[in-house]
Formats: structure tokens, sequence, C-alpha cells
């Protein structure tokens, strides 16, 4: 069975960095589309970023330019680096498979809470 294990969240200041990491087993993640997806209270849950098998990557646009979507195949985990954090970068932080309808399939995680405060 699918499974999918975030972890790396944390409390940080603005402006600071997390590295989110998810651990897939039960899926391959590089012949799919990786996501990391969030969801901010009271708000739906929305993707964040993707890492396509070729290496394509695409972003929300407001988190272009400080979050970096990554993977070790060997380790079958994908990776969040995620700097120059913002109070509203404040969520709780899912990853996920994307198939062929543009939708992730896998079971959800916990998810790993990332709080962006002073």
């Amino acid at each position: 069975q699918v499974q999918l294990v975030e972890s790396g969240g944390g409390m940080v200041q603005p402006g600071g960095s997390l590295r989110l990491s998810c651990k897939a087993s039960g899926i391959i993640f590089s012949i799919y589309i990786a996501g990391w997806y969030r969801q901010a209270p009271g708000k739906q849950r929305e993707l964040v970023a993707s890492l396509s098998s070729n290496g394509n990557t695409n972003y929300l646009d407001s988190v272009k330019g400080r979050f970096t979507i990554s993977s070790d195949t060997a380790k079958n985990t994908v990776y969040l680096e995620m700097n120059s954090l913002k109070p509203e970068d404040t969520a709780v932080y899912y990853c996920n498979v994307i198939g062929g309808s543009g939708t992730a399939f896998a079971p959800w995680g916990q998810g790993t809470q990332v709080t962006v405060s002073s």
C-alpha cells in the first residue's frame, strides 16, 4: 500500500528557512509527477510545487524564487527547500503524486506543520 510520510516542519521567523522531506513507500516517485501541497486554516489545499519525471518543475507564483522542489530517487524521497519564509506560508504541508488528470491520487499523509511567525 502507498504511504507518504512528511517531515521537517517547524516554527521559524519571517525570512527563515526550512527543508521538508517526503518519504514514499509503495510507490516510486520518479515515475510520476511529485507535488507539494499546503493547506492553511480555513483555506483549500493548494499545489505549491511539482516535479515531473523528466525534471521539469512548476511553482505557485507566490513561492517562485523562494521554494525549490527536488528529489533523491535512491531514497524515494522528495524535498521542498523553503527560503525567505513569510507569515502567509504558514500551513500544513503535504506531498502526493499527481496523475494524468492533474489531481493527487495517493492517500494523504499526516502532513507537516510550518509556522512562520515573529
